[in-house]
């Protein structure tokens, strides 16, 4: 009989809940969105984030619970993100599973919320370790090759702002709404990715690490010259911009992928597989240029679908699902944690500080 697995994630601004079958099927997955609670604000309050997933959980858990056609008693256990995150929103998760794992006497799973993302193509297609994968979100990215479900070796990463941060920013400065990532790509298909010739960080050194803060900068330079020439931005200005944007970040995506799946494959892995998750992997482009790369190169590639691209809670079930087959608990002690890299063996990529490595 398949076993059922309640998930919580609210570790940026996304209140969700899911349970997910350890037969991969997702049969509930409830996301509350709070774009509109940060959108005067032009990005992601903290404090506003976690007031909002205090009085969304229970809302979000009752309903994911009701779209199964489940209650708690007919839970096998729980999955909950301990971190990293926005630490008021990550402690809402952890106290709330807390409760309901007292209340119910059902075992608490505490789960990195980037093992979330990484495991989702075992959850979508069932690819069999190991795999490559990269993580590219607002906050994060990462190369990883994925051997088990606790054990990821780290080949790579951005050595400052995340793709997904690069287009939040650029977005704010070009007037577009939050959240950045989609305003761009929508604004970039009416635009000619060739108009603007932004720089392509990092390619001339070797490795697979990454760096998109002066890419940032150079499209406020090409902003700058077009508002002191003409007065103003044009709309195909602005698309031009975006489009050529979001060809640099998929240049450098592509290439460092290319070189992250030869490290990969010297492994000699007997069912080679490149992924990609996390929010930005929602971005059309960036997913065409990585499946050539894979393609190029004779690896599988897997992408999860959109809803599984962005924070959901389905992920953060299964991956619970994976820890309990391996028989780990998950984090040990369950406490909230502001910053928790996958792999703690390879050095901080970011800087480390009293809070621990930050990736």
């Amino acid at each position: 009989m398949a076993r059922h697995f309640l998930g919580i994630e609210s570790s940026c601004d996304d209140t969700a809940a899911a349970i997910v079958s350890d037969d991969r099927r997702i049969l509930s997955s409830v996301v509350v969105d709070q774009a509109a609670l940060h959108e005067a604000f032009g990005g992601v309050v903290p404090e506003i984030a976690a007031r909002a997933h205090a009085e969304k959980l229970d809302v979000a858990i009752e309903s994911a619970l009701r779209q199964a056609d489940m209650a708690l008693r007919d839970i096998d256990a729980i999955s909950v993100t301990s971190g990293p995150g926005l630490i008021g929103g990550v402690i809402s998760g952890v106290m709330m599973a807390r409760g309901l794992a007292v209340g119910t006497g059902k075992p608490l799973i505490g789960l990195n919320h980037l093992a979330g993302h990484a495991l989702t193509p075992r959850l979508t297609d069932d690819i069999p370790f190991p795999y490559l994968i990269l993580l590219v979100s607002g906050g994060h990215c990462q190369f990883l090759i994925v051997h088990a479900p606790d054990r990821f070796h780290r080949l790579g990463g951005t050595i400052d702002d995340a793709p997904g941060e690069a287009f939040d920013k650029s977005a704010r400065v070009l007037g577009l709404p939050q959240p950045g990532g989609p305003a761009v790509e929508a604004a970039a298909q009416s635009g000619d990715p060739t108009r603007f010739r932004f720089p392509r960080p990092l390619l001339n050194r070797p490795g697979c690490d990454l760096s998109f803060s002066g890419l940032k900068t150079a499209l406020v330079r090409e902003r700058d010259a077009l508002m002191a020439d003409k007065g103003g931005l044009t709309e195909q200005d602005r698309a031009d911009l975006c489009a050529s944007f979001q060809a640099a970040i998929t240049d450098v995506l592509s290439e460092k992928a290319r070189r992250a799946i030869a490290v990969y494959l010297a492994g000699n892995p007997r069912n080679p597989a490149f992924a990609v998750a996390g929010g930005v992997a929602a971005n059309r482009s960036i997913r065409a240029g990585l499946e050539t790369v894979s393609s190029e190169n004779g690896v599988v590639f897997s992408a999860p679908p959109l809803a599984l691209c962005t924070d959901n809670a389905a992920m953060i079930a299964w991956a619970g699902i994976e820890l309990d087959r391996i028989g780990s608990k998950g984090a040990e002690p369950l406490v909230a944690r502001p910053r928790w890299p996958l792999d703690d063996a390879q050095p901080a990529l970011l800087g480390s500080g009293k809070k621990g490595a930050k990736a």
